[in-house]
């Protein structure tokens, strides 16, 4: 296994420990939220200025900025005939993309 390659490994290993917690929180408020039978606005009421809401969608983004193009990566290599390279910069750009738009989502939610 390469450096990068075992980097990566690593780091999407990591980033999924990250998000298992993240996500089951992140669909649990989700339930309460609906069952409770709060609007969009009451919700973003709530996560407005608040830096405890900001933190944990931070970690979010970030851990699913991180795991998600690793994981393109390894199929794009398997299943194409793309060259490491190409796909290198096509996950890089992926990884770019969703941290910026998932950081736009987060100083949305949360006003910050």
């Amino acid at each position: 296994m390469k450096s990068l390659d075992r980097k990566l490994f690593v780091a999407q290993r990591l980033s999924a420990m990250l998000l298992g917690p993240l996500v089951v929180i992140h669909l649990g408020l989700i339930l309460v939220a609906v069952k409770g039978g709060l609007s969009g606005a009451e919700i973003l009421g709530r996560t407005q200025g608040s830096i405890t809401w900001a933190v944990f969608y931070f970690l979010f983004v970030a851990a699913a900025g991180i795991h998600a193009p690793i994981g393109m990566r390894n199929v794009l290599n398997e299943w194409t005939s793309w060259s490491h390279k190409v796909v290198d910069v096509i996950c890089a750009v992926l990884f770019g993309l969703f941290l910026c738009l998932g950081l736009r989502a987060v100083i949305a939610v949360v006003g910050v």
